[in-house]
């Protein structure tokens, strides 16, 4: 996109845990100067807002300021999309109602969007799918699970901006083992890379951190393959019930654990098994197709409409007529 000669883009960042992924976005969804950098949750909002904000700064100089239009966060845990505020995370201290969006248009002079690391990556994929799948359902599995719906091909937030929020289903399998948000007999203490830690650590492997987990999975480690297995068998149970209800078109699968061929076999295994044959009939089960980067498209996505929308706003907006001029109608 064009205007006034000059190339349009924003600057974004996924974040996770203990990383985030920045970039230069694109209309469209291309991408340019994508890192990855170190980055601590637990360091809080305002320290760690605070050198991201300096590498999206260096992105936007390095690029050229006059085309940036807005800044896009992903960050994993609840988001009020209006308010800009990450609202009750489980594992954000001091992130809660903490402004985000407004923090980072101060720092940046420009529309800023925050937004869920699962809707992000179910806008970001919608953006390069084939748009004749407007029905779907994206899930992020990574230390934790979240899940992006798309409901005729746009993003579906839900009443509180809370939809998708499959990791807090009850399952069996969970039994009364405590969960981050305070019940017991989450999916996420079954199925999440966190859970993966701590049922490993448990049985003797030594893991410190999901990507642990997916190394060793990735070499055929026989204790983490089963239990990569069975926590897609469990994330397919939940799912088959989203599914049956909502007959999507596609299920795309994405996070870390979503690079292992044996939990993506797993979960599309349980949803045949689970699904009434005409929810499966032309169902796309497969990872995302943008990878690593499909939150990142998505967060930057977001800044891009939002910038779009305050440029249409300013040239909407009625000119007010000069002092000078007033006068001289009066004279």
């Amino acid at each position: 996109v064009l205007i006034g000669g000059v190339d349009e883009y924003a600057v974004a960042a996924d974040v996770g845990g203990g990383h985030a992924r920045i970039g230069v976005v694109l209309p469209g969804g291309a991408l340019e100067s994508v890192a990855n950098v170190p980055f601590a949750l637990s360091d809080g909002p305002t320290a760690g807002l605070q050198r991201l904000a300096a590498l999206l700064e260096r992105l936007a100089d390095d690029r050229g300021r006059e085309g940036l239009r807005g800044v896009g966060l992903s960050l994993p845990g609840p988001v009020d999309v209006v308010a800009g505020v990450v609202d009750l995370p489980s594992r954000m201290p001091g992130w809660n109602g903490f402004p985000v969006a407004a923090w980072l248009s101060d720092r940046f002079g420009l529309p800023a969007i925050v937004d869920n690391d699962a809707n992000c990556m179910a806008a970001g994929e919608q953006t390069v799918q084939d748009p004749a799948r407007r029905q779907t359902i994206t899930i992020k599995a990574g230390s934790a699970i979240g899940a992006g719906i798309v409901i005729d091909g746009r993003l579906y937030r839900g009443s509180t901006g809370a939809a998708g929020d499959i990791t807090h289903v009850r399952i069996d399998a969970a039994g009364d083992t405590p969960c981050s948000c305070g019940n017991t007999g989450c999916l996420e203490t079954v199925a999440s890379g966190a859970a993966l830690v701590r049922i490993l650590s448990n049985a003797g492997v030594d893991v410190a951190s999901t990507a642990d987990v997916v190394r060793l999975a990735s070499d055929a480690h026989p204790e983490a393959t089963r239990a990569v297995r069975m926590a897609g068998k469990y994330l397919g149970e939940v799912l088959a019930a989203n599914v049956n209800f909502f007959n999507p078109d596609a299920v795309y699968l994405g996070g870390i654990l979503s690079t292992l061929d044996p939990f993506i076999a797993a979960v599309r295994s349980q949803l045949y098994e689970s699904c009434h044959p005409l929810m499966t009939q032309h169902l796309a089960i497969e990872p995302v197709s943008l990878g690593a980067d499909a939150g990142l498209v998505g967060a930057g996505q977001f800044a891009l409409q939002r910038g779009l929308a305050a440029s249409l706003e300013e040239l909407s907006a009625p000119i007010p007529q000069s002092t000078t001029r007033n006068r001289s109608v009066r004279v």
